[in-house]
C-alpha cells in the first residue's frame, strides 16, 4: 500500500512523541501522549501510540487517518527484547508499512540525518547506539541497571550512596557529598538502610544531582563524575573495537584493529550533556557533534528511504529543539 502519510514516533518509559509528514516528507504536526515502553504491554503501548498520532494530526488542523494510510516507524523502549517485539508486533493494526527499532537506533538516524553515526545516550540509564557506514545497527551497554547503564545516573547516585555510607563508617573522609546524600537519605545506618531498600533506577538517579552539585568542592565527588566519564567513554572505545557480522545487534565481532574512521558522535540524556567536558577529554571534542534531530524524526526515516539522507525533513530540527 502506498501510504499517504509517514510516521515517526519515539516511546519510552515516560512519555511518546509522534512526528508527521505527508508522504512527501513535508512537516505537518508533532503529537505527545504517555509511555509506550513495551515493558507496559502490547495494549498499553498500541494505545499510547494512537494517541500520540492522533494529537499529530491535530497539530496539523487534520482528522486522524487510519493506519493503513499511514507508514509507521517506530523507535520503542523495550524494542531489543526478542520476546517483547515479538508480542508486540503480533499485536499491530494494520498499517500500510511498520518498522521497528529500539529508540536508541531512532536516536541515533536522528542525530544524523540517516547517515553513519554514534549516539551516546545517558540519564537515567546509559547505552551507545551506532549505525555504521554499511548500514548496520550497534548497541554497546543498554543491558540495565543494577547490572550495566555504567556512567548513568542511577550509577552515579549508587556511587555516591556508597560514598556516603563508607565516610559513616569512616572508611571514606568525609565532606558535602556525603553530608548531602545524607541529608536526603538519612543519618545513620538504618535510615540509609530503608532509603537503599525501597530504591529503584530512577530512586538512585535523583541522587545524581548532588555529585554534579558538589564536585567543584569536594574531590570525591569530582572522582565519581570521572569515573562516570570514563566509563561512558569505554563504551566508545569498545564501539571503535567492534563490527557486526550481520544487520543484527546481536552478533559482534572483534576487529582486528580499531575502526579507521571513528564514527561522530552525538550526546544525548542530562547526564551526557553534564558530562560533555569529561567525555570531550576522553575522546577528543572534534568528535562530538550536535544532533541534527530527535529520535521522533530518526524514527520517521526508517520509513521513508527516499528521504533518509540529506538533512532533515523542513521543519523537523527547528521542532526538535
Amino acid at each position: 500500500m502506498n501510504p499517504r502519510f509517514l510516521v515517526g514516533i519515539d516511546g519510552g518509559g515516560t512519555a511518546t512523541r509522534a512526528y508527521l509528514t505527508d508522504a512527501d516528507g513535508r512537516s505537518l504536526g508533532r503529537g505527545q501522549a504517555g509511555p509506550s515502553a513495551l515493558r507496559l504491554g502490547p495494549a498499553a503501548s498500541w494505545a499510547a501510540l494512537q494517541a500520540a498520532i492522533t494529537a499529530a494530526f491535530a497539530d496539523a488542523g487534520l482528522p486522524a487517518a487510519p493506519l493503513h494510510d499511514c507508514a509507521v516507524g517506530l523507535g520503542l523502549a523495550g524494542a531489543g527484547t526478542p520476546a517483547l517485539a515479538q508480542a508486540f508486533l503480533a499485536a499491530a493494526p494494520a498499517c500500510a508499512r511498520l518498522e521497528l527499532r529500539t529508540d536508541a537506533m531512532a536516536a541515533v538516524r536522528g542525530a544524523h540525518g540517516g547517515r553513519p553515526g554514534a549516539v551516546l545516550i545517558a540519564g537515567t540509564g546509559s547505552v551507545l547506539a551506532a549505525l555504521d557506514a554499511n548500514g548496520r545497527d550497534h548497541l554497546i551497554g543498554g543491558w540495565g541497571f543494577p547490572v550495566g547503564d555504567e556512567g548513568s545516573g542511577a550509577w552515579i547516585g549508587c556511587a555516591a550512596m556508597r560514598h556516603a555510607q563508607q565516610v559513616l563508617e569512616q572508611r571514606a573522609a568525609g565532606g558535602a557529598l556525603a553530608a548531602a546524600v545524607r541529608a536526603v537519605a538519612g543519618a545513620d545506618r538504618r535510615a540509609l538502610l530503608d532509603w537503599c531498600a525501597g530504591a529503584d533506577a530512577t530512586a538512585w538517579a535523583t541522587l545524581a544531582p548532588l555529585v554534579f552539585d558538589h564536585a567543584a568542592a569536594d574531590p570525591s565527588a569530582a572522582a565519581l563524575l570521572d569515573a562516570a566519564a570514563a566509563a561512558l567513554a569505554a563504551l566508545v572505545a569498545a564501539l571503535d573495537a567492534t563490527t557486526a557480522r550481520s544487520d543484527t545487534v546481536d552478533a559482534m565481532a572483534p576487529l582486528a584493529g580499531d575502526i579507521a574512521t571513528p564514527l561522530p558522535l552525538a550526546l544525548s540524556g542530562g547526564i551526557a550533556t553534564l558530562l560533555a567536558p569529561r567525555l570531550a577529554g576522553h575522546l577528543g571534542a572534534a568528535r562530538l557533534v550536535p544532533a541534527q534531530a530527535d529520535a521522533a524524526v530518526g524514527a520517521w526515516r526508517l520509513v521513508a528511504p527516499s528521504l533518509a539522507t540529506g538533512g532533515t525533513p523542513p521543519a523537523a530540527a527547528a521542532a526538535s529543539a
